[in-house]
């Protein structure tokens, strides 16, 4: 896209297309024909099908001025679902905001994990609880009940930013009549009993935050990364309160680093607990792992 681009009064959306990905192919961003359709498409009220069947149509100048706007914000680094507002997870469109960790796509591993579960323990019960522990967009929760109209779920985070980002995904998908919200440390402020606790905590140990690619260090809200000093933190919690509000026939359900699965197991079987499952992400590494109460 030319620099003066806000100038322009119009352009078609072939050469915008074009011009974007050539922009973003200069700053060696890395999926350069991706970001630029998601942005052009988006900020220009266009679709995947108009750019191939009528590349000729025009594009207004506001529109270009936007476009034009967000390009500069991907150049310097910023994610492209941060610049759109929103992410795609298991089907669902959800909001993002600066106070929420953007889902992705290994995060669905969880959700094909633990859905069996939830939906056999819907049809036996009539109803599945879930407990969605640092719920952030509500992404996990939300990704289960649309699959399971019987489940109910609660989505739990420290931060209000969060849990209103949450709240505001649930009504515009249609679910907020199955799901609330709960400002919580962890299990601090949680109550009742849930057929299936969730969780996809902050899992990086302090140290190698710094380490991290800019987009997930820069972007993405530190409380969501930290795990503590090796990474395992907030699993010491989960295994060691968690019995108090899990069913005795349920399900502990947690994401975890690829390379954390012998010590997250520890953790919980010293607690009670009996591995279930392990599951992996689309990139064949150990993601998922499923607990169960040992039997009394």
């Amino acid at each position: 896209m030319p620099t003066n681009s806000r100038n322009l009064k119009s352009t078609t959306l072939g050469l915008l297309l074009k011009a974007a990905r050539a922009r973003l192919a200069a700053a060696a961003v890395a999926d350069p024909a991706l970001d630029a359709r998601l942005i052009v498409e988006h900020l220009s009220g266009t679709t995947r099908t108009q750019a191939i069947a009528d590349p000729e149509c025009s594009v207004d100048a506001g529109a270009i001025a936007a476009i034009d706007a967000a390009l500069r914000r991907r150049v310097a680094g910023e994610p492209v679902h941060r610049i759109l507002g929103y992410r795609e997870f298991y089907g669902l469109r959800l909001s993002l905001s600066p106070e929420t960790l953007e889902p992705r796509p290994d995060t669905e591993t969880l959700v094909e994990a633990v859905l069996p579960f939830v939906k056999t323990t819907a049809e036996r019960q009539g109803e599945c609880r879930v407990l969605d522990l640092g719920t952030g967009t509500g992404a996990i929760a939300l990704a289960l009940l649309s699959a399971v109209p019987a489940a109910v779920a609660t989505g739990v985070d420290i931060s209000t930013g969060a849990l209103a980002t949450a709240m505001r995904n649930a009504r515009e998908l249609g679910l907020a009549d199955r799901f609330q919200v709960l400002e919580s440390n962890w299990f601090e402020k949680v109550f009742g009993r849930y057929h299936v606790i969730a969780a996809n905590p902050p899992y990086i140990a302090t140290i190698d935050i710094q380490n991290l690619q800019d987009e997930v260090r820069d972007f993405d809200p530190l409380q969501a990364l930290d795990g503590g000093v090796d990474g395992l933190s907030p699993y010491r919690v989960i295994a060691a309160e968690a019995a108090g509000f899990l069913e005795a026939e349920g399900r502990i359900a947690a994401e975890i680093g690829h390379t954390q699965r012998k010590e997250v197991t520890d953790i919980f079987s010293a607690s009670g607990y009996l591995p279930a499952g392990v599951f992996r992400d689309f990139g064949g590494n150990d993601r998922v792992l499923i607990f169960a109460p040992t039997k009394p």
